[in-house]
């Protein structure tokens, strides 16, 4: 079974807000997931990004594969190099 870690969107009608989860890549967009890992919502200024840091790298050592949006997340929460330390390390 392929993971990956991508968007679910929440929220209302011109109001999304979206969930950070891990799920297999057959399951639709947003059909059931595996785990919950954080909260993303760009209507607010600053958009505000939560993300359970633990559980992203734990699901990224394991070999999810991480969308091109979520990238950008974890880049902006500073998950990404934490990663690449962390590897770079070892």
């Amino acid at each position: 079974m392929a993971v990956k870690i991508r968007l679910t969107r929440m929220g209302a009608k011109k109001r999304p807000s979206y969930r950070i989860v891990a799920t297999d890549t057959r399951s639709p967009r947003d059909g059931k997931y595996l785990e919950l890992i954080g909260f993303y919502n760009p209507l607010s200024n600053p958009a505000e990004i939560k993300i359970d840091e633990e559980v992203a790298i734990k699901w990224i050592n394991n070999g999810a594969i991480l969308t091109d949006t979520v990238k950008d997340l974890f880049k902006r929460a500073g998950i990404m190099k934490k990663i690449h330390e962390e590897r770079k390390n070892k």
